[in-house]
């Protein structure tokens, strides 16, 4: 049975009449019956750690504003103004009681069951609800937030024809694809206090896992002389013990753990820069965004989507190696923090995220391009196949 938060339809006063879109006078705007589909490893939004249930949330939330009809199918402890369909009690990465294969099927399957109740479901899930999409005419729109392993591309591959797949970098779209839009995240500021005075200490703030460089970060402090600080999941718990555990304690460094939205926004904040060392090609980095929130310069490598975030010399510094970090460093506090929060509302809002989404529903919903007739991307994006907003100056 659908669960229900408390109180939401109170909150939610527009309604479906029918089969016929209904307009909004007063926006002119097509109100849509919209199935949102977020993952279950974790409650959304989530407590700690959960980019995608972030996105999901983020989106449903944003939907529900603008004033259409949105089902979100996540976990029940789940929190949203939106109609709310659980199967799954909690998360399966918070509860170890709840089985993970078990319960994805009865959380996809329960979304496909009702998938006739909408005029699109945006899957926020990965590869596995594409495999219900052609059991159903609700047009699925995918949001590929990287892929996990070349392993999973033969799915995508196999319901290109069919599918609507959202990039959410340009940099992390797979030649072999076609794209209906590149749509990076946006946040919702309101959680993120601007700090215009640069703090006294670095900060990692991500999965403690070798392709987020957490030790990369820990030289990099090292080098420069200054304490640094690990937020976040251990991953990869032999790299822990390995690579970071034995620096804890000296020269500055210290392991504070997950952190809830609060701490976050202290942590980020209260850091002269966030040191972004990944070893691999990032999909998006949702707490690079959220540092610039706060005012806080980033310090990265440029592999996957951070040269499309961070704007060299402006919002931080794109660096090739450790020395290269080290001297970005000794640069940063130069760097103005009014400049980092001001890019993040020109480029990475909620309300840009959502309105993207919301442009690009409507045009699926309308019978928008189909998948044959829309750009084969080789890895770069045209402005033909990807929303206007979405463009990085």
């Amino acid at each position: 049975m659908p669960v229900g938060s408390p109180g939401q339809e109170d909150a939610r006063d527009l309604r479906w009449d029918g089969d016929d879109i209904d307009i909004d006078v007063e926006s002119g705007a097509s109100r849509l019956r919209i199935g949102v589909l977020a993952s279950i490893a974790h409650r959304t939004p989530p407590r700690g750690y959960g980019p995608w249930e972030q996105v999901a949330s983020t989106l449903a939330e944003g939907l529900v504003a603008l004033g259409h009809d949105v089902t979100l199918f996540a976990t029940a402890d789940s929190l949203t103004t939106a109609r709310l369909h659980a199967e799954a009690p909690r998360g399966y990465e918070e509860d170890p009681g709840v089985d993970a294969k078990v319960y994805e099927g009865l959380h996809n399957a329960a979304a496909f069951e009702r998938a006739g109740a909408f005029d699109v479901v945006s899957n926020q899930f990965d590869f596995m609800p594409l495999t219900y999409s052609r059991l159903v005419s609700t047009p699925v729109v995918t949001t590929v937030h990287g892929f996990s392993s070349e392993r999973i591309l033969p799915v995508y591959r196999a319901y290109d024809d069919i599918g609507h797949y959202v990039a959410i970098s340009d940099a992390d779209r797979h030649p072999d694809l076609t794209y209906a839009a590149t749509i990076h995240h946006g946040i919702d500021l309101s959680p993120f206090t601007f700090r215009d005075q640069p703090g006294d200490y670095l900060l990692f703030l991500g999965r403690i896992h070798p392709d987020k460089g957490t030790h990369r970060a820990i030289a990099v402090a090292q080098r420069a002389g200054l304490p640094l600080v690990i937020a976040g999941i251990v991953q990869d718990e032999d790299y822990f013990r390995a690579l970071v555990q034995p620096h804890l304690g000296a020269a500055g460094i210290s392991y504070v753990g997950p952190v809830g939205p609060a701490d976050r926004d202290a942590l980020l904040g209260g850091a002269l820069a966030l040191l972004h060392l990944i070893g691999f090609a990032e999909p998006f980095g949702l707490s690079v965004v959220e540092s610039l929130a706060t005012g806080t310069p980033v310090i990265a490598y440029p592999l996957g989507s951070m040269p499309e975030i961070i704007r060299p010399g402006r919002t931080g510094f794109l660096v090739d190696d450790l020395p290269g970090a080290v001297a970005a460093v000794g640069e940063v506090a130069a760097l103005s923090r009014r400049h980092c929060r001001d890019d993040v509302e020109e480029r990475f809002t909620a309300a840009r995220m959502v309105a993207d989404y919301a442009e690009l529903f409507a045009r699926v919903v309308g019978g928008g391009p189909s998948a044959a007739n829309r750009s084969r991307s080789s890895g770069s994006a045209t402005r033909a196949n990807r929303t206007d907003a979405s463009l990085a100056p």
